[in-house]
């Protein structure tokens, strides 16, 4: 199958992100993709660390996630998009997730940041609720996907907890905050995914001028099979089960494998 990363730098003007989440979508839909990987935060994002993020909130069913799923429909294409979702209650901080639709609009589940990030000077958890390990796994033709969010990135057993749970590629919506080595980190962390669970990875990070770009697609033996380098725009790939299969029995990796991974 044909799948998509698109990138662009997302802002506090919704509608004005909205709008480039919905090219995107278009572009990927014209080139055939089945699946469009669009970045962390595509709703809404603002990197003043001291502002309150709380009323551009919003929930599972409100305009951005409604916006999404229609477009997925329209265009006959699965989307997976960063969003902030509302809080449940009246107190509480929004959630850092990804929502999955498939062709017909129809919502595939969401995922809820795990791993805040709490690095580099930055400090996620001030606004910004974590939550606790669950797998969102989905299929799209013979392959299983499974969902991780940018500084989840860092941490290897998170993939290997999504492998457990079937995934046979990794979707990482991401904002990857540009900076010395930072860059470098991304694709290294990347590839390095890919390699040690012999999986795809489907990488989209917002663009410059805060987040690096480089949005990529690879392979299970770890090749940059697409990148849509540092520009706003989209990079797709041709990926399937029988790669996936090809590569596994020359690295059986997983099947040799001699520790599990469970949440703490």
């Amino acid at each position: 199958m044909l799948v998509t990363v698109g990138q662009f730098s997302a802002t506090t003007d919704k509608s004005a992100n909205l709008d480039a989440a919905t090219g995107l979508i278009e572009q990927a839909a014209a080139q055939g993709a089945r699946l469009v990987v669009l970045p962390e935060n595509a709703m809404y994002s603002n990197p003043d660390v001291t502002a309150d993020i709380v009323p551009d909130s919003e929930p599972l069913d409100g305009p951005f996630a409604t916006a999404i799923g229609a477009l997925a429909k329209k265009h006959g294409i699965a989307v997976v998009a960063g969003m902030t979702e509302a809080p449940a209650g009246e107190r509480g901080k929004p959630s850092n997730t990804v929502l999955a639709v498939d062709a017909g609009g129809d919502q595939l589940g969401v995922y809820r940041k795990v791993h805040l990030y709490d690095a580099f000077g930055y400090r996620e958890s001030d606004r910004v609720q974590a939550h606790a390990p669950e797998p969102l796994v989905f299929t799209l033709d013979d392959l299983t996907f499974g969902v991780l969010t940018c500084y989840d990135l860092r941490f290897p057993e998170m993939a290997r907890f999504l492998v457990d749970a079937g995934a046979e590629a990794f979707v990482v919506p991401a904002a990857w905050v540009a900076g010395p080595a930072k860059e470098d980190h991304w694709i290294t962390l990347v590839r390095a995914r890919a390699i040690e669970n012999t999986a795809y990875v489907l990488a989209s990070g917002q663009t410059g001028p805060v987040c690096t770009g480089q949005s990529a697609v690879v392979d299970p033996m770890g090749t940059v099979v697409a990148s849509a380098g540092e520009a706003p725009g989209v990079a797709s790939a041709v990926i399937g089960a029988e790669r996936l299969r090809a590569v596994r029995a020359k690295n059986p990796s997983l099947a040799n494998r001699r520790f599990k991974v469970l949440p703490a």
